[in-house]
């Protein structure tokens, strides 16, 4: 009731005013009437002083990466500092889930989580964990296959080795075939060359 009474006092006193007030009018504030000061209310968590630590002393935090549908997935991140950011942590499940990394959601509390943010941003004072919920668009069509290693084919011979295959005397046949237009002549070229270098053997 302490509006209502206020309100009646200074209808009160707008009333034993003039309607009109000089340019110049000045009003004592020790006349106005007294209010209670407001106290805000006490936080329920003290805000901690910022304290300096040397390098290599920074609180670090272990991320637990979880999802209940499919594709179920638990991924443990230990020791991440509280600048990595929530990129990094999304790449980290990519790498490891073997998922693209634009198919990864993650989310705290149900809400997504912008890549820009880093662990300082979600997590407490004194947290040395956090969880996330990890939404994969697409389900488990996302996977990607795993890699398997690449056989590569045979190589062909070279050199003197080279010589001592069919393959390289019929290139060696066609070849002077294209480049004389006579079949006869390129068969003796090639029996000529083939039984020459098969003497010096």
């Amino acid at each position: 009731m302490a509006e209502v009474a206020f309100a009646k006092t200074f209808l009160t006193t707008i009333d034993s005013r003039p309607i009109k007030l000089s340019p110049d009018h000045v009003e004592d504030a020790r006349r106005y009437p007294s209010r209670m000061p407001h106290i805000m209310p006490r936080m329920p968590k003290p805000m901690s002083k910022p304290t300096k630590l040397a390098p290599g002393q920074e609180r670090s935090i272990t991320v637990t990466a979880k999802s209940l549908r499919n594709p179920p997935l638990d991924i443990k991140l230990s020791s991440q500092s509280l600048n990595t950011s929530i990129l990094d942590i999304k790449n980290h499940v990519s790498s490891q889930a073997r998922i693209p990394a634009d198919k990864i959601k993650i989310l705290q509390n149900k809400r997504p989580v912008p890549d820009s943010k880093v662990l300082k941003d979600v997590v407490g004072d004194t947290d040395t964990s956090v969880e996330f919920s990890i939404m994969v668009m697409g389900g488990a069509a996302s996977i990607l296959p795993e890699a398997t290693p690449e056989v590569a084919a045979p190589s062909d011979p070279t050199g003197a080795a080279a010589v001592q295959t069919d393959a390289f005397w019929a290139d060696l046949k066609g070849f002077l075939m294209q480049r004389l237009k006579d079949e006869q002549e390129a068969e003796s070229l090639s029996s000529l060359f083939k039984s020459s270098w098969e003497a010096k053997q």
